[in-house]
């Protein structure tokens, strides 16, 4: 049970019918760290006619995540997340949750990851050879393609080939529906209703759905190879058995497959074009990622062997996973009849949100929390921290299953890049737009310079 203080406070006053939900949708950053610092650890205020709960403290946040299904279930709040991700892993609950999860787990396990690392490198490596020095670049344009190109072989395999770009395009295109959704009334609106995003949304829901099934029954129609020949994440979702003998159907394959590309895609893609934006801040950082590329690799691509051994890197990626977490904000959870946090009762029906973006800047646990300083996850500097003062990819059972795919790309792509150019971002700034990811609000443009 957590030590700290459990004592909800109330929030800012809302409006009839909407409560809180304009001024959460004109900026939800300012909103959660208003919450945070102007009302305390544990905060009520209202989304439409819904009574929220938001927490800001390590402690309650851990108790919350690690919490059974019986206790906290799971909310669905946007209806266009709904039709994009459908009854995956993350959304199911019960028994339909843990069997997919069984089913899924596997196939991003540490041992799987190892063999998707020589993708990441090649495909990081295949776009280092194209760039030129001095070229002019939009970077999240292309850490896009190359996340692309990472999910779309550790996915598909090379099965989509010109496809692929019709699939990732109505994925952005649903994202942004997403985002348009989380931002306005749209969360209110019944699901019955069909206003126009809505219809954009379910055309290029169409379209994915289109594209996946057409991969889908191609592979369930090769014949199959042995039990562990399977090359990629499709094969292995086709592969996989429950514990009764049962298959994942193909709706069920669609929807874990959309979850994945999400993951490995847009997410890692946002959180490596705020890698480059940071590393630009501070030539310290840049030098000091310069001299241990140059120690360890001294030219060669790196490996699987040397993610552990990325030191310096890693806490680059760790310290850009802090202040710009892709996923921003943990999907929210509903509290059933007996539910307690802090040993208090929670009233049922209650959502409960948490925030990345508001915990991992808090002074209490990051000192100059706005400021890029990846020495502060040097080993001496983390001793004190407590769990959940860093969660980027959620926590407890239902945290994110390709988190460890997320960290090693994420590594292996920086060492690969980094060490054959310096990736200058335009100075001035830009500010984050929080969507379905924490994506820049504006063009990241960038000058290459090959060291």
């Amino acid at each position: 049970m957590p030590e700290t203080s459990f004592r909800p406070v109330p929030g800012p006053r809302g409006l009839p019918l909407l409560g809180n939900l304009p001024a959460f949708g004109r900026d939800p950053l300012a909103f959660l760290e208003c919450l945070r610092d102007d009302f305390g650890d544990v905060v009520t205020w209202s989304l439409g006619p819904r009574r929220s709960l938001f927490l800001s403290h390590p402690e309650h946040i851990g108790e919350l995540l690690g919490a059974d299904e019986h206790r906290f279930g799971t909310l669905d709040v946007s209806w266009a997340f709904r039709q994009l991700v459908g009854d995956s892993v993350l959304r199911s609950q019960g028994a339909d949750w843990r069997r997919k999860r069984s089913l899924v787990q596997p196939a991003v396990r540490p041992r799987q990851v190892r063999g998707y690392a020589t993708i990441m490198v090649d495909s990081a490596t295949a776009l280092a050879d194209r760039w030129q020095d001095g070229d002019r670049i939009d970077v999240l344009r292309e850490m896009s393609l190359l996340t692309q190109r990472v999910v779309v072989r550790s996915l598909f395999g090379n099965e989509t080939g010109s496809r692929a770009r019709t699939l990732s395009t109505a994925m952005s295109a649903a994202g942004r529906e997403i985002h348009a959704e989380l931002r306005g009334c749209g969360l209110l609106v019944p699901s019955f209703v069909r206003t126009p995003a809505r219809r954009r949304m379910l055309a290029a829901v169409a379209t994915i759905d289109a594209e996946i099934d057409r991969l889908v029954q191609a592979r369930v129609r090769r014949t199959p190879g042995p039990a562990g020949d399977h090359d990629d994440l499709l094969d292995r979702l086709l592969a996989a058995r429950d514990d009764r003998g049962r298959a994942l159907t193909p709706r069920e394959v669609r929807d874990e497959a959309v979850t994945l590309w999400g993951a490995g895609h847009e997410t890692t893609a946002t959180a490596l074009a705020w890698s480059w934006y940071l590393l630009a801040t501070s030539e310290d950082a840049r030098a000091r990622l310069a001299a241990e590329l140059g120690g360890l690799l001294a030219g060669r691509p790196p490996t699987i062997a040397d993610y552990e051994r990325l030191t310096w890197t890693g806490q680059i990626v760790k310290e850009s996973l802090r202040l710009y977490p892709p996923a921003w904000v943990t999907p929210p959870r509903v509290a059933h009849a007996g539910a307690t946090l802090g040993g208090r009762p929670v009233r049922p029906g209650t959502a409960v949100w948490c925030s990345p973006w508001a915990t991992h800047r808090d002074p209490r646990w990051f000192p100059d929390p706005s400021v890029f300083r990846p020495e502060r996850w040097d080993p001496d500097e983390t001793a004190a921290l407590p769990p959940y003062a860093w969660f980027p990819f959620g926590g407890g059972p239902r945290g994110c299953l390709g988190a460890r795919f997320a960290l090693v790309q994420l590594t292996l792509v920086l060492a690969t890049l980094a060490q054959r150019f310096h990736v200058d971002v335009d100075p001035g700034g830009t500010a984050p737009r929080a969507g379905l990811q924490l994506q820049p609000s504006g063009p990241l443009h960038a000058t290459l310079r090959a060291h």
